[in-house]
């Protein structure tokens, strides 16, 4: 049994025989997507986010396991590691309970306590600590000599000495701690010169701010850190300081004396000068901890709905980056996502008060006889500057529906080395349109070219760790491309295929080489042809890939090539051919699936089968809605309170939804104005780029806030 089993099996509630099984298998190279999809007989049935949690709970106990291993050879080197320290220490598996452990032994600068240490004083302050001497001016007078000038410079470094070990000592720090839990206050002040400034305007709601730590979300304690970082708040966590200080006392003073009262004042000492400025910061540590894992996981889950939106298909599409003083980059993309055509169409130029009006020329003629040049499909117009203009005249050309699309990451991708690769003979504008009308077509394909942080769906994401949101968002785009949707392999860029399951860049790369040399894949057999693609890499790969027309219709389903054997005995017995077996319902119905349990094909398994052979690779993401806001809002001037809108949902958060009602400026809908009764989660309520009628409640301009309401 792995040696992190038990540990994991009790913090998650999940059975020993499973963890270890899983852990096995992420041992032996297997990705959590396989994992969770074709060795459910293996893992009991576990879901793919139970797999994910074992795998990362899994490499945090590694990487305690190598702390604890630097720890204890340090320790040793010192020639202080006792049998009972060496035992508590390989029996730690709490990383704070284990710093307090080697807080003692851990190398550090220079301290007052050790300057007392080299001038001879430890004896002092050892007598002192006992308390039993009822004279220690005269126990101290012995020590004055060479740099301890007089009595009260040998007692106060016996002082240091015996705070430095009160500092150091388990109890304390678990005292200190527990008061903390239960009492710190999170305060925020704005700084005094900073009140007036612009920039410092959006933290107006923490210039005076204080409120119980545990009780501070996530979204207010980022917002706070940010103002301290930007260098609007001075922020601090404290507790009531003399009950720490009286709780210690009764720990290390016993009873009334001189040598009791130079104790008190050392614990004193010790509390205020080493234990609370490191146990604040503990918990300032703690908490942005708390908050950066809730706001990751409301990226996590608002990256996967966005991924996950209803692509239109493979169609030929016109992407439209609106645009006023330069013009709208127009592009034409065939089915298959290749650039035809492109061009610039003025459609609108700027008015009065900033305003966007339609240009003295036509556009309309432009825009239709480009749609009709090209037999336009549909079209994809940027949600941008001048996207509303630009949008009610695209909606004019006939038989031909318009969608808005979000621009967040187009420019990131315009300017990146994927775009430069794809399109090297072109400029940023055009490939900007280019990901419009892609992302139109296929989101979860053109996303996946972006980075997740510039895509806008965010809670604070560049406030938190960096390296844990890259972690927990890659691993969200790779359970979406792989167990959700799937991946068309003769179709497929490079950039997505690198997130299936077992591939990376290097295979990714060599896939889309042989494709270009050889043709279209014509069977998942044929992979094996691909330089470096060994047994393993397919294992883990093939059965999230997808084959349309090949010859096994097998390889255009979910179904993984290691049971295609089963199918087959399936359609043996039904007396018909595996094509017939999945198109007809009849068929499938003879079929008694329990006769097909095997030592290592459970139920599990072949109900995923069954499932598959009902709507083999049927994509479940559902098709693409066309949307219109309200005509008579353009800018936030012109919302009015009690007015009701339609919208799109663009962002959620813990705290509320981010709704588009086209005036260039999202309102929010406060997780009280999201229903009539208690909302615990925005997303029981809304979905990501879901449509909504909201209510006007308030519109600060100044502030550039928007306040609406879905209550009725």
């Amino acid at each position: 049994m792995n040696v992190f089993t038990p540990i994991i099996a009790e913090r998650l509630g999940i059975g020993s025989s499973q963890v270890d099984a899983t852990l096995g298998l992420l041992e032996d190279g297997c990705t959590i997507p396989f994992i969770s999809r074709y060795r459910k007989e293996a893992t009991g049935n576990l879901n793919e986010v139970q797999v994910a949690a074992i795998s990362d709970l899994g490499d945090k106990l590694s990487e305690l396991q190598k702390r604890k291993d630097t720890i204890l050879k340090t320790i040793d080197t010192q020639g202080k590691l006792t049998a009972e320290l060496r035992q508590r220490i390989e029996t730690c598996w709490d990383a704070t309970a284990l710093e307090d452990l080697y807080l003692p032994y851990k190398p550090r600068r220079r301290t007052r306590a050790q300057i007392a240490r080299e001038q001879g004083l430890e004896p002092l302050a050892t007598t002192i600590r006992f308390q039993r001497e009822a004279h220690p001016e005269q126990v101290a007078a012995r020590f004055v000599k060479g740099d301890v000038k007089d009595i009260e410079t040998a007692l106060k470094g016996a002082k240091d000495i015996i705070a430095e070990e009160v500092s150091e000592d388990e109890r304390t720090r678990q005292t200190v701690r527990a008061v903390f839990r239960r009492e710190a206050v999170i305060t925020a002040k704005v700084i005094a010169k900073m009140k007036d400034e612009e920039k410092a305007q959006k933290y107006a709601d923490y210039f005076d701010f204080s409120e119980e730590l545990r009780r501070c979300s996530s979204h207010r304690l980022l917002a706070i850190r940010r103002g301290e970082a930007e260098g609007v708040l001075r922020v601090s966590i404290s507790v009531n300081d003399d009950d720490c200080t009286d709780r210690l006392r009764r720990q290390y003073v016993r009873g009334h004396g001189p040598c009791q009262t130079l104790v008190g004042e050392a614990v004193d000492d010790a509390y205020k000068r080493l234990v609370e400025p490191s146990i604040e910061n503990e918990f300032a540590a703690l908490s942005k901890e708390k908050a950066d894992d809730e706001a990751i996981h409301v990226f996590r889950e608002n990256l996967r709905q966005l991924l996950l939106a209803a692509p239109l298909g493979q169609q030929r599409v016109m992407g439209v980056d609106p645009g006023i003083r330069t013009g709208c980059k127009v592009v034409v993309l065939d089915a298959q996502g290749n650039l035809l055509y492109h061009d610039v169409v003025f459609a609108v130029r700027s008015g009065h008060g900033g305003r966007s009006v339609q240009r003295a020329t036509d556009p309309l003629e432009r825009f239709t006889a480009i749609a009709r040049r090209f037999r336009v499909e549909a079209i994809a117009c940027g949600n941008g500057t001048g996207s509303r203009e630009t949008a009610d005249i695209l909606r004019q050309i006939p038989d031909t529906p318009t969608y808005v699309v979000s621009e967040d990451g187009a420019s990131v991708y315009s300017a990146s080395e994927v775009a430069r690769e794809e399109f090297p003979d072109e400029d940023v504008t055009v490939r900007g349109a280019v990901s419009i009308g892609r992302r139109l077509m296929d989101p979860l394909a053109e996303l996946v070219k972006i980075d997740p942080k510039s895509i806008g769906v965010g809670q604070y994401q560049h406030d938190v760790d960096q390296a844990k949101l890259k972690h927990s968002l890659d691993q969200t785009v790779e359970l979406c491309v792989n167990n959700t949707v799937g991946v068309e392999v003769n179709t497929a860029s490079k950039n997505l295929l690198t997130y299936v399951s077992g591939l990376g860049p290097a295979l990714a790369k060599n896939i889309v080489d042989y494709r270009r040399e050889h043709g279209a894949f014509t069977s998942r057999r044929e992979l094996l042809k691909v330089p470096r693609l060994g047994q393993a890499a397919y294992q883990q790969c093939a059965g999230f890939l997808r084959i349309a027309g090949a010859k096994n219709p097998l390889d255009a389903s979910a179904v993984h090539p290691e049971r295609y054997g089963i199918v087959e005995q399936m359609a043996k017995d039904c007396g018909c051919t595996v094509a017939a077996l999945m198109a007809h319902s009849e068929q499938r119905k003879k079929i008694n699936v329990a006769r097909y349990v095997s030592g290592d094909v459970g139920m599990p398994t072949l109900k995923d089968i069954m499932s598959e052979l009902e709507k083999p690779g049927r994509d479940p993401r559902g098709r693409a809605e066309t949307f219109e806001f309200d005509a008579r809002v353009k800018t936030p001037e012109d919302l009015v309170p009690g007015m009701e809108l339609p919208g799109i949902v663009t962002n959620i958060t813990n705290f509320g939804a981010f709704v588009d009602v086209g005036v260039h400026q999202d309102g929010l809908v406060h997780i009280s104005q999201l229903a009539n009764t208690y909302v615990k989660d925005p997303n029981d309520v809304v979905k990501l780029h879901q449509q909504v009628m909201v209510k006007v409640l308030d519109v600060d301009l100044r502030r550039h806030r928007i306040s609406l309401t879905m209550r009725r």
